[in-house]
């Protein structure tokens, strides 16, 4: 078992905030509200019906919410799905699982290297004018703030998130709520009807394997788990009020900008370009210029949070996984005077500053045609990481059964693992089917970098799961 931490124990608030840091719930409901509702490559969608989407989605969350939550009683680590992914389907198992994974959260993180310097940059612009600043110095300065950030520690890191993802989250909750007040008579049950989905049950199902992203990084809190106080408490409370209050507001956000929109979702594509909220709040029927000013900043600002909430879990993770020795040992060392992980930090800034550079030097690499800049290279990355992700997720979910064989719930166990392997298999079958070019070949790398860490735990010889708490000290759930 690891070692008490050295340093100040954070509180469930703290773990919360890692949690809802990394999902971004105004970042993600304002970007995957398109692809929802059919403004996709393969152009399926669930309409008018993606609230209906929404809640199918949040259900199979909650059932792999319950295995984190039943696997953080156990394991008191900051290696999170990997320690988890090892109980449940052996080490050498565990230990690809960990490659996999980590490498997906740290390519995410790359992605919104790369895009949160031309996102800042480019709505400086159109708001303001602005635009003395090139992409690449944001980009490069955003960078530079994040390594301090997490470096001076975990504690900042998650008030910091907190903060972002507090005060943008309250702004976007009233507008939505104005939003629905507003449209007064013209709200309806519709949007949880079926039949509302221009394609039927088929757009809603395809609909679904979006709304999986959405509740991407969920599990965050339970890498901060050596450095929480009382973890076998805190982190399943946080990974399930994570889940509840994302599932909250991603309903609300999802059902006022298809209301707003009176359930027309012809008029969402014609108008919002793929983003309704913002061309529903700077238009003249729900708010105005400086409206869609100010959701703009809260956009920037969550997206912030999940910069922060991004880097501080691949850091702890990479970090465990060399003290477990699948990883270099450089890795594992930590800050004397701070107790952050040093060589895991530096690691991450440079495949950021990687991935900054190559999107500047090639910006039409991984672009459709017609396209380049930042967001095809946000897009493409991001696919990575997305089916990283969702395979770990669902190798979790199949190992579930035996991981918790010793907790004497086997009909919740059974039940939460069947209905989390429909959901996230669901979403790597999605990565797959109909994804055009070049967003495909992203998938096919994260196939191949399964692969290769198949081979990898095969060849490297590492210890035992981290921080296993015995079965008679585990609090109940």
């Amino acid at each position: 078992m690891s070692p008490p931490a050295k340093h100040a124990k954070l509180s469930l608030l703290d773990v919360v905030a890692q949690s809802v840091g990394f999902m971004g719930p105004v970042f993600s409901g304002t970007i995957v509200l398109g692809l929802l509702i059919g403004l996709n490559a393969t152009g399926k969608g669930a309409g008018s019906a993606a609230p209906l989407a929404v809640v199918l989605a949040a259900v199979g969350m909650f059932a792999l919410g319950w295995l984190v939550s039943a696997y953080a009683r156990r394991v008191r680590a900051a290696g999170s799905l990997y320690n988890y992914v090892t109980l449940g389907l052996g080490e050498k198992a565990g230990a690809a699982a960990g490659y996999v994974y980590y490498s997906g959260v740290m390519i995410l993180g790359a992605a919104i290297a790369v895009f949160v310097g031309g996102f800042v940059h480019d709505t400086l612009k159109a708001r303001l004018g602005f635009d003395a600043i090139p992409t690449l110095v944001w980009q490069l300065g955003l960078l530079a703030g994040l390594l301090v950030v997490v470096h001076v520690g975990v504690q900042v890191s998650t008030r910091a998130q907190l903060v972002l993802a507090l005060v943008s989250m309250t702004v976007l909750t009233l507008f939505f709520l104005y939003v629905i007040v507003k449209t007064g008579s013209g709200n309806s049950v519709k949007a949880f009807r079926p039949s509302s989905s221009g394609d039927g049950w088929a757009g809603i199902l395809f609909a679904v394997l979006y709304g999986v992203l959405l509740f991407t990084g969920f599990e965050a809190a339970a890498n901060l788990a050596e450095e929480t106080g009382s973890p076998e408490r805190h982190i399943p409370r946080a990974v399930l009020i994570s889940l509840a209050v994302a599932s909250a507001f991603f309903l609300l956000g999802t059902y006022a900008q298809v209301a707003g929109f009176h359930f027309d979702v012809h008029a969402m594509q014609q108008a919002a370009a793929g983003s309704p909220l913002v061309t529903l709040a700077s238009g003249h029927a729900y708010g105005a210029s400086w409206l869609g000013d100010l959701v703009a900043v809260m956009v920037m600002l969550d997206l912030l949070a999940v910069y922060i909430g991004v880097s501080v879990s691949v850091g702890r993770g990479l970090q465990t996984m060399a003290k477990d020795g699948w990883l270099p040992a450089r890795l594992a060392r930590e800050s004397a005077r701070r107790g952050t992980p040093v060589g895991a930090t530096a690691l991450t800034g440079a495949v950021y500053l990687l991935c900054v550079v190559a999107s500047q030097i090639a910006p039409k690499l991984v672009a459709p045609a017609g396209a380049s800049g930042y967001g095809p290279w946000y897009g493409w990355l991001s696919a990575y990481g997305v089916f990283c992700l969702a395979a770990i997720y669902l190798a979790m979910a199949v190992g579930a059964p035996r991981g918790l064989r010793d907790l004497g719930r086997p009909v919740q166990v059974w039940s939460c693992s069947v209905l989390a392997a429909l959901i996230t298999g669901g979403a790597v079958f999605g990565s797959i089917y109909k994804v055009p070019q070049p967003t495909l070949t992203a998938s096919y790398l994260a196939i191949a970098s399964v692969l290769v860490a198949v081979v990898a735990a095969l060849v490297v010889k590492g210890g035992a799961v981290t921080g296993e708490v015995p079965v008679r000290e585990q609090v109940a759930p």
